[in-house]
């Protein structure tokens, strides 16, 4: 498999070099010799995109000091400007507006090509979706190695006007991106484009049965969010009746390919692990990927473009972004003033920006009922404490809520103290009622402060779902099901982040409803050992 997928990387850049209307390809491995060799492939006059490369340098813009050394207004190139191959390194770490920026660059212009270079090592760490959707190849060479590598075999190929395409074509191949729940146009169009480009690779006129097959599969494997299943046939269907008025049609009219065998080839293309990386992108684009949120915390983060603003107390002057907007405008002011030097204006002021992010919190609310106790509290207990140590290695906080008997209680305030909340973890008891919306209150009151603090709060509930006990401390079941759905809302309406984990035998139908209601993961999981359960767990939060 990793030397097909070697054989699949040379042949789209080969095919990307003839036709760069195909947008680009999408490589994902990690910086060593095997993605060295593969990028030998490349024109040595590709330019390479750091992401977080500036408008400036992708559109253009003013070329401060030779506009200050002359005195009137000089422009430099962007890299956008010029026709080129571009390389977007660590592509996966590209914010949402240089992949719009980029994307937009390939939809006005057939003549980029793009060469995302994606180093993520979890599925759900992989370029904008938006970007590469406008990227007509995407290979995998996490699993090749330098015995993989085969030498490209050299071609005489011709040019693409020369290649004449089917009349049936466009309307089979999208035919076969329905059938993998592929929702985009581009995804035929640009397998049309990968046909034409492999025959004229080869040096063919006509279109083959071989080239539609690479092309399916090298455009839309990636693409595909579900397996087609083969279709049983008993009996081979009656051949068509003879169209008296297609007789005269030349072999480029008509390829008369199956679709089983399109399908058949983007098959052999599917990951083994299409499911997993499919949930995995669908929980990223719902939840985020749980390194907190981008937006005003208690963390500075990359710089970001500055903006006009006023000098005022907290800001910082962005000297050369100032010296920038001021520029075109010296020659203007120094006439009008009659005075030398330099002038600069309020309305030239720029103010730095930084990426603000905010640390996480884990607020472990664990139940130690009595019926918890009985059941699942030591894998409860052995969960948490493996969840805790990868919560450290993360630098995230946490915190601990209990509730038994008639209250919840706050072990541990918000802390990064791995051995503190162990110590604390162990010596929880066990027993009595299970107030669990006690629990969430508490819990709550512990989001809410974090929240102030500037940090992104995520309640993780461990519990059997079998809440007895009403907020007043009464022995209710029926009024403890309605207060829990009662907090339940008033989490979901403030945004609170949260997973309920069921850790009873057997699924308990209210813990459900109560993660519905939360809009919330819901983790059933009986007889689970605390590895698995902490690996559930980590998977749900986006770990």
């Amino acid at each position: 498999m990793a030397r097909e997928s070697w054989h699949h990387a040379t042949r789209a850049l080969q095919l990307l070099a003839l036709d760069p209307g195909l947008g680009g390809i999408c490589i994902r491995a990690r910086s060593g010799p095997v993605r060295a060799r593969l990028m030998e492939m490349i024109s040595p006059d590709a330019r390479r995109l750091h992401p977080a490369i500036s408008d400036e340098a992708l559109f253009g813009g003013l070329d401060l000091s030779a506009t200050l050394a002359s005195g009137r207004m000089i422009r430099e190139k962007g890299l956008l400007e010029t026709p080129c191959t571009l390389v977007l390194t660590m592509a996966e770490r590209a914010t949402t507006g240089l992949a719009a920026r980029l994307a937009v660059a390939l939809d006005r212009s057939t003549n980029h090509n793009l060469i995302a270079l994606d180093e993520g090592a979890e599925p759900d760490e992989c370029l904008n979706p938006k970007l590469a959707e406008r990227l007509a190849f995407h290979v995998d060479l996490s699993e090749c190695a330098l015995q993989d590598i085969i030498p490209t075999t050299p071609t005489a190929p011709i040019a693409l006007r020369d290649v004449r395409m089917p009349t049936d074509l466009l309307e089979q191949v999208t035919r076969i991106a329905c059938d993998l729940g592929i929702d985009s146009m581009r995804a035929p169009l640009f397998a049309l484009r990968a046909t034409r480009a492999n025959a004229a690779l080869m040096g063919r006129t006509q279109i083959t049965s071989e080239d539609v097959e690479i092309a399916c599969a090298l455009t839309l494997a990636h693409r595909a969010t579900r397996v087609p299943e083969p279709e049983s046939q008993d009996e081979e269907p009656p051949a068509p009746p003879p169209d008296q008025n297609n007789e005269n049609q030349g072999p480029e009219d008509s390829l008369d390919l199956p679709d089983e065998l399109l399908l058949e080839a983007v098959r052999a293309m599917l990951p083994d692990n299409l499911l997993e990386q499919l949930a995995a992108q669908k929980a990223r684009a719902g939840r985020g990927n749980g390194t907190g949120a981008a937006r005003k915390g208690n963390r500075r983060g990359r710089p970001l473009p500055s903006r006009a603003g006023h000098i005022s107390d907290g800001a910082r002057i962005d000297i050369i972004g100032t010296l920038r907007a001021a520029a075109p405008w010296q020659t203007i002011r120094r006439n009008a003033t009659g005075r030398d030097g330099l002038h600069i204006r309020p309305a030239d002021i720029r103010i730095k920006r930084f990426e603000e992010k905010s640390d996480r919190l884990l607020i472990f609310t664990v139940d130690a009922s009595g019926s918890s106790a009985l059941t699942r509290l030591a894998e409860a207990k052995g969960a948490v404490e493996l969840l805790l140590a990868a919560a450290y290695a993360r630098r995230d906080h946490v915190a601990l809520v209990a509730f038994r008997g008639t209250e919840a209680e706050l072990l541990l305030p918000p802390t990064r103290s791995l051995v503190q909340t162990k110590r604390r973890l162990a010596a929880l008891p066990g027993g009595g009622g299970t107030p669990l919306a006690a629990g969430m209150v508490t819990a709550f009151e512990q989001a809410v402060q974090a929240t102030r603090r500037g940090m992104t709060p995520t309640i993780a509930i461990l519990t059997d779902g079998r809440a007895n006990i009403a907020l007043d401390g009464r022995a209710d079941r029926k009024q403890a099901a309605t207060d829990a759905q009662q907090i339940a809302r008033v989490l979901r309406a403030n945004g609170v982040d949260a997973i309920v984990i069921d850790t009873g035998n057997r699924p308990e139908p209210a813990l459900r409803n109560l993660a519905q209601t939360l809009d919330a993961a819901y983790l059933p999981l009986p007889r689970a050992d605390a590895q698995r359960l902490s690996k559930s767990v980590a998977t749900a939060l986006g770990d």
